[in-house]
C-alpha cells in the first residue's frame, strides 16, 4: 500500500476515536476551594517588614519623601563611588539633589543603564505585604533597571502598599500599567542562589542588595 494511503488510514483511525469520545460528555468534577498558601495579612506594614527580613531585603521606613531622599543618600554613601542610574520621574527628579554628592546621574530617559552603574534608584508600581515583594514595570527605568546594577534602591510610599499579589495586579490593571508597558516583574528579595553545594551566593542574576525606602507620607 502506498505511504500516502497508510497515512490517511492512520488519520482516519485517530479522527474516529475523537468522534467516539465526543459523543459522551466529559465528567464534571466537584469544585474544590483553593487551599490558602499564605497566612492572612492583618497588618500590611508589619507583614511587609517581616517578609522583607526573610527575603534579605533591606526595608527602611521614613516619615516622608524628604526623609526618603536622606535615606537614599545614606545608602549611596555605603557603596563605591560611581555613576547611578535613576528612573526619570518627576518625584525622583525632585529628590535627586540629595544624591549627587559628586556622583553622575544617568537618567532612564537617556538610555539603558551602563554595566558600570553602581546603583539603580527607581519607583515601583506596588509593594506586596503578603510576600514582601516589589512590583515593577518597564516604566520604572526599563528592563535593565532592576538587574544591571549591584544595588537596587526602590523609593515608595505607603499608598503603594497592598495586602497581596491579587491586589497588586488589580492596581496595575486599573492604572493601565499592564496595557502601557512591555513587562511587569515581581521582585522578592535580593538576587541569590544556593545551587552549588548549598552555598548561598548573592547577586547571582541581579542586584546583591535590594533596598526599599518606604515613606509613610507622600509629601
Amino acid at each position: 500500500m502506498p505511504p500516502a494511503e497508510n497515512a490517511n488510514a492512520s488519520r482516519e483511525k485517530i479522527l474516529a476515536r475523537i468522534r467516539t469520545a465526543l459523543r459522551e460528555p466529559a465528567p464534571r468534577h466537584e469544585a474544590v476551594e483553593p487551599r490558602a498558601i499564605f497566612a492572612p495579612v492583618t497588618d500590611p506594614l508589619d507583614r511587609f517588614q517581616k517578609e522583607c527580613a526573610i527575603n534579605i531585603t533591606e526595608c527602611v521606613i521614613v516619615p516622608d519623601l524628604r526623609a526618603a531622599a536622606a535615606a537614599v543618600h545614606d545608602v549611596l554613601a555605603s557603596i563605591p563611588p560611581g555613576e547611578i542610574f535613576v528612573q526619570d520621574s518627576p518625584d525622583l527628579r525632585q529628590l535627586a539633589s540629595a544624591w549627587r554628592d559628586g556622583r553622575s546621574i544617568h537618567w532612564s530617559s537617556d538610555g539603558a543603564p551602563a554595566e558600570t552603574s553602581q546603583a539603580t534608584i527607581s519607583a515601583c508600581e506596588a509593594l506586596v505585604a503578603q510576600t514582601g515583594s516589589v512590583l515593577v514595570s518597564a516604566a520604572n527605568g526599563g528592563r535593565g533597571a532592576s538587574i544591571v546594577a549591584p544595588v537596587h534602591i526602590v523609593v515608595a510610599t505607603i499608598s503603594q502598599l497592598v495586602p497581596d499579589i491579587d491586589a497588586a495586579l488589580a492596581r496595575a490593571q486599573e492604572r493601565a500599567v499592564v496595557a502601557q508597558n512591555s513587562f511587569l516583574c515581581l521582585i522578592t528579595g535580593s538576587s541569590r542562589t544556593a545551587d552549588i553545594e548549598k552555598i548561598l551566593v548573592m547577586g547571582a542574576h541581579g542586584p546583591r542588595r535590594l533596598i526599599v525606602v518606604l515613606a509613610l507620607s507622600g509629601s
